[in-house]
């Protein structure tokens, strides 16, 4: 299994969450971005150093995060060669399905784990060149869970 690359928390103030880790513990942010999938706006940042990375979303509550009313751990993140093939993986194993991207042209999905009370998000690989784009120009390739071998 690949090492995790994110970890995210859904919040409701983002410059606050922002502000408190970067003096608490000295994190460095990108620029926060808007986004918008299906019918729920976003705003969401990543730590400049990673992997791993820390990630920050604050959109309305209802949407994929969930109750955001109240800061909360939502998920760790995981690259996969194989988005679709990972979700059935997930989903065989007793972990349903929270929400998809993927009707959305957006390739991850969101599994939940009772028992650790969050999510793991499985983001294919087809992503990552992209991601290192926008949130770590120049980082090296990060590991990918092998679906094949899963």
């Amino acid at each position: 299994m690949a090492p995790y690359y994110h970890v995210c928390f859904a919040v409701p103030d983002l410059a606050a969450a922002m502000r408190d880790l970067s003096a608490a513990a000295g994190v460095t942010w990108r620029e926060p971005r808007d986004g918008r999938i299906g019918e729920w706006d976003y705003r969401i940042v990543f730590s400049a150093e990673g992997p791993a990375f820390i990630e920050l979303i604050e959109a309305a509550p209802g949407g994929p995060w969930g109750d955001t009313s109240t800061p909360r751990f939502h998920h760790l993140g995981f690259w996969t060669s194989d988005v679709t093939a990972g979700a059935e993986r997930l989903a065989a194993s007793g972990f349903p399905e929270t929400f998809s991207g993927c009707p959305y042209g957006r390739l991850f999905a969101y599994h939940r784990l009772g028992s650790v009370g969050a999510d793991v998000e499985l983001v294919d690989q087809r992503q990552q060149a992209s991601f290192l784009e926008m949130w770590q120009p120049g980082g090296p390739p990060m590991p990918v869970i092998d679906e094949e071998r899963a």
